[in-house]
């Protein structure tokens, strides 16, 4: 957004939040509820157009964005407890400009490629915060709080030297066609989480054996509704599997940004938002690759183009079978894009209360709208687009779903707490 523009809608979301500055009869500054939504677009855009970064990291780097703004925020009001301590703001600091420059401070640092566009977003951002002590204060407050968190992520285990090792077996995850590429970023699953204790925090339990009945039940299921060429699957179920085949970085983001605008919530409560959100998706991300790597289960593209070698007399081999959607280079359990869904819509539902009223818009399918009251009707839409799709397993995604609330749950009981 614009300068101009962000001023003509800051008329409507503008709120002063802090006293007379000290010592003075300045007024106190009018802070930008905007700027949060303002530096989500613009870091969702600079990370999907990293070249060093493949999508996935961008839910990583979205969490620390927002752990940034969101300290930034609550430094200068401390509504809310903040996510780390960073020392006492400048009394009267502007936190309009503390969280611009916190954002900004992240991404030119993570994604340094953009810098030139990132200064002229920041630079965008300031134009609305008079000139002086409160802006000054505040753009120095929120590259020390962005600092401390980069300094305290410099050995998280990002972009560690891991690899996938596994030899194919039935069961095994292995490259899938068309592409056949190696595993994406599985080094994922060893990062330090944001907000869980650990990775193996809230580990699924193993996927279903082989030969089990579950794992009958759910090749079955995926076999004829997942196929390219199914006549079982309905065209209801199609157009729910395609609104659910895009860019979950950018469906999740664009929904959180709507969601700001539509409650018309100050700086304070945008920042929380926005930090519960992310930073809680972060780290689904980070539980759901240790998962993938831990357990290695195969492709349902694979699963049923080699039936013949999964000792199970009830599953039988089609070699020509292709799912409607190409399959990810990553292995089937636990799935991420529920996992995401889940941990972000249970974080709304903790934060904005139980009764949502989310809009999501597809970015597979140019127009295609869907609105939710409930995150469980939400949560189970995905679980059964991704099945239609012809890429998971229903266990992979029912898993993936409890995973996503669980920690949805536990985090926002422990973070983000009024103060």
């Amino acid at each position: 957004m614009t300068a101009l523009g962000r001023r003509a809608a800051a008329a409507a979301t503008a709120v002063s939040l802090v006293p007379v500055l000290a010592g003075t009869a300045q007024a106190a500054p009018v802070e930008t509820a905007s700027v949060i939504s303002d530096w989500n677009a613009v870091a969702t855009t600079t990370l999907q157009g990293d070249p060093g970064k493949v999508p996935t990291e961008s839910f990583l780097y979205l969490g620390f964005v927002h752990a940034a703004m969101y300290d930034a925020v609550v430094g200068v009001h401390p509504r809310y407890a903040p996510y780390r301590r960073h020392g006492d703001a400048p009394r009267g600091a502007s936190a309009t400009a503390a969280a611009a420059a916190a954002g900004h401070k992240i991404l030119e640092t993570y994604s340094p490629y953009a810098k030139q566009a990132l200064d002229a977003s920041l630079k965008d951002s300031l134009a609305d915060v008079p000139d002086g002590a409160a802006k000054n204060a505040g753009v120095s407050y929120g590259v020390r709080v962005a600092r401390d968190l980069i300094a305290q992520r410099a050995s998280d285990g990002r972009n560690a030297n891991v690899q996938y090792t596994r030899t194919p077996a039935p069961g095994v995850w292995r490259p899938t066609p068309p592409a056949g590429l190696p595993m994406a970023v599985p080094w994922l699953g060893g990062v330090t989480p944001l907000l869980a204790r650990s990775a193996a925090q809230f580990d699924p339990p193993e996927p279903p054996a082989l030969t089990s009945r579950r794992y009958t039940r759910d090749f079955a299921e995926v076999k004829a509704l997942g196929s390219a060429t199914s006549t079982a699957r309905t065209p209801g179920q199609t157009a729910t599997a395609l609104f659910y085949s895009g860019n979950g970085v950018v469906q999740v983001n664009a929904a959180l940004r709507a969601q700001a605008a539509a409650r018309n919530l100050d700086i304070v409560d945008s920042a929380r938002l926005f930090a519960a959100a992310d930073m809680t998706v972060a780290d689904a991300v980070i539980a759901t690759w240790r998962s993938k790597l831990r357990y290695a289960y195969w492709r349902p593209v694979t699963a049923i183009r080699e039936a013949g070698t999964d000792g199970n007399p009830a599953t039988r081999p089609d070699p020509a079978w292709t799912p409607l959607l190409a399959t990810p280079n990553y292995p089937d359990y636990v799935g991420g894009y529920n996992a995401v869904i889940a941990a972000f819509s249970r974080a709304l539902e903790r934060i904005l209360g139980p009764r949502l009223d989310l809009t999501l818009t597809s970015t597979a399918v140019p127009g295609a709208t869907r609105h939710y009251h409930s995150g469980a009707v939400l949560r189970a839409d995905v679980v059964d687009a991704r099945i239609w799709l012809g890429i998971h397993f229903r266990t992979a995604d029912t898993a993936a779903r409890t995973l996503g609330v669980d920690l949805a749950d536990w985090a926002t009981r422990r973070y983000f707490r009024r103060l």
